[in-house]
Protein backbone atom coordinates (compact mmCIF):
# COMPACT_ATOMS: atom_id res chain seq x y z
CA UNK A 1 0.00 0.00 0.00
CA UNK A 2 1.72 2.66 -1.53
CA UNK A 3 -0.76 5.44 -0.66
CA UNK A 4 -1.92 7.05 2.62
CA UNK A 5 -5.05 6.21 3.93
CA UNK A 6 -6.98 7.67 6.61
CA UNK A 7 -9.44 5.24 7.69
CA UNK A 8 -10.11 1.49 6.95
CA UNK A 9 -13.97 0.06 6.79
CA UNK A 10 -14.48 -3.96 6.82
CA UNK A 11 -17.14 -5.11 5.34
CA UNK A 12 -19.02 -8.46 7.16
CA UNK A 13 -16.06 -10.27 4.52
CA UNK A 14 -13.44 -8.20 5.68
CA UNK A 15 -14.09 -8.60 9.11
CA UNK A 16 -14.49 -12.21 8.82
CA UNK A 17 -11.32 -12.88 6.60
CA UNK A 18 -9.77 -10.74 9.51
CA UNK A 19 -11.05 -12.93 12.32
CA UNK A 20 -10.35 -16.08 10.62
CA UNK A 21 -6.92 -15.11 10.15
CA UNK A 22 -6.68 -15.16 6.60
CA UNK A 23 -3.03 -14.18 5.25
CA UNK A 24 -3.63 -11.69 2.46
CA UNK A 25 -6.23 -9.75 4.91
CA UNK A 26 -3.33 -10.00 8.21
CA UNK A 27 -0.83 -8.55 5.80
CA UNK A 28 -3.44 -5.45 4.83
CA UNK A 29 -4.19 -4.79 8.20
CA UNK A 30 -0.74 -4.75 9.51
CA UNK A 31 -0.17 -2.28 6.58
CA UNK A 32 -2.93 0.07 7.63
CA UNK A 33 -1.54 0.24 10.93
CA UNK A 34 2.07 1.18 10.19
CA UNK A 35 0.43 3.78 8.92
CA UNK A 36 -1.85 5.03 11.33
CA UNK A 37 -5.21 4.29 9.97
CA UNK A 38 -8.15 4.15 11.96
CA UNK A 39 -9.99 0.32 11.02
CA UNK A 40 -13.84 1.20 11.72
CA UNK A 41 -16.55 -1.55 11.13
CA UNK A 42 -20.29 -0.91 11.40
CA UNK A 43 -22.11 -2.10 14.53
CA UNK A 44 -24.68 -4.30 11.86
CA UNK A 45 -21.17 -6.16 10.27
CA UNK A 46 -21.15 -7.76 13.99
CA UNK A 47 -24.27 -9.21 13.61
CA UNK A 48 -23.79 -10.04 9.84
CA UNK A 49 -20.60 -12.10 11.09
CA UNK A 50 -21.45 -13.98 13.81
CA UNK A 51 -22.47 -17.82 13.87
CA UNK A 52 -22.01 -20.86 16.05
CA UNK A 53 -19.20 -21.73 14.71
CA UNK A 54 -17.11 -18.43 14.81
CA UNK A 55 -14.59 -18.39 17.37
CA UNK A 56 -16.21 -15.47 19.98
CA UNK A 57 -12.28 -14.93 21.93
CA UNK A 58 -10.90 -14.16 18.30
CA UNK A 59 -13.73 -12.15 17.60
CA UNK A 60 -13.42 -9.91 20.78
CA UNK A 61 -10.02 -9.94 20.39
CA UNK A 62 -10.64 -8.24 16.32
CA UNK A 63 -13.19 -6.02 17.51
CA UNK A 64 -10.75 -4.56 20.65
CA UNK A 65 -8.93 -3.61 17.94
CA UNK A 66 -11.36 -1.43 15.39
CA UNK A 67 -13.96 1.33 16.20
CA UNK A 68 -17.31 0.40 16.47
CA UNK A 69 -19.83 2.95 14.90
CA UNK A 70 -23.66 2.91 15.92
CA UNK A 71 -26.28 2.96 13.26
CA UNK A 72 -27.96 6.01 14.01
CA UNK A 73 -31.16 7.02 12.60
CA UNK A 74 -30.04 9.85 10.47
CA UNK A 75 -27.00 6.96 9.49
CA UNK A 76 -30.11 4.58 8.42
CA UNK A 77 -31.92 7.46 6.78
CA UNK A 78 -28.68 8.52 4.48
CA UNK A 79 -28.22 5.10 3.75
CA UNK A 80 -31.63 4.45 2.74
CA UNK A 81 -30.84 7.35 0.34
CA UNK A 82 -27.88 5.83 -0.98
CA UNK A 83 -29.89 2.91 -2.26
CA UNK A 84 -32.24 5.11 -3.81
CA UNK A 85 -29.78 6.84 -6.08
CA UNK A 86 -28.07 3.57 -6.93
CA UNK A 87 -31.50 2.20 -7.62
CA UNK A 88 -30.66 -0.57 -5.40
CA UNK A 89 -33.88 -1.80 -2.59
CA UNK A 90 -34.46 -5.09 -0.14
CA UNK A 91 -32.62 -6.42 2.81
CA UNK A 92 -29.87 -7.93 0.41
CA UNK A 93 -28.43 -4.79 0.13
CA UNK A 94 -29.16 -2.72 3.36
CA UNK A 95 -26.34 -3.85 5.25
CA UNK A 96 -23.87 -2.64 2.72
CA UNK A 97 -25.96 0.63 2.59
CA UNK A 98 -25.32 0.89 5.79
CA UNK A 99 -21.63 0.06 5.77
CA UNK A 100 -21.44 2.68 2.74
CA UNK A 101 -22.68 5.78 4.41
CA UNK A 102 -20.60 5.14 6.90
CA UNK A 103 -17.29 4.96 4.94
CA UNK A 104 -18.82 8.52 3.08
CA UNK A 105 -18.81 10.19 6.51
CA UNK A 106 -15.19 8.74 7.77
CA UNK A 107 -12.15 11.01 7.61
CA UNK A 108 -10.14 10.63 4.32
CA UNK A 109 -8.82 9.33 2.19
CA UNK A 110 -10.97 6.02 3.20
CA UNK A 111 -10.40 2.19 2.00
CA UNK A 112 -12.87 -0.51 2.31
CA UNK A 113 -12.43 -4.04 2.53
CA UNK A 114 -14.87 -5.89 0.79
CA UNK A 115 -16.15 -8.51 -1.04
CA UNK A 116 -18.31 -6.78 -2.87
CA UNK A 117 -16.76 -4.05 -5.17
CA UNK A 118 -19.74 -3.93 -7.76
CA UNK A 119 -22.46 -2.82 -4.78
CA UNK A 120 -20.24 -0.70 -3.17
CA UNK A 121 -19.25 0.84 -5.76
CA UNK A 122 -22.26 1.47 -6.23
CA UNK A 123 -23.09 2.71 -3.42
CA UNK A 124 -19.83 4.52 -2.55
CA UNK A 125 -19.03 6.23 -6.10
CA UNK A 126 -15.27 6.90 -6.23
CA UNK A 127 -15.45 8.18 -2.86
CA UNK A 128 -13.96 5.62 -1.14
CA UNK A 129 -11.10 3.20 -2.24
CA UNK A 130 -12.39 -0.36 -2.75
CA UNK A 131 -10.08 -3.33 -1.73
CA UNK A 132 -11.40 -7.01 -2.98
CA UNK A 133 -10.75 -9.67 -0.83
Amino acid sequence: MNHRIETVVLDSQGLSAWISQDRAVLAMIRSFHSMAADLVVCANTIVEVMHARVNTARLNWVLSQVKVEAVTEQAARTAAGLLKEAGLHGHKYAIDATVAELALRQPGPVAMLTSDVDDMARLCGNRVRLIAI
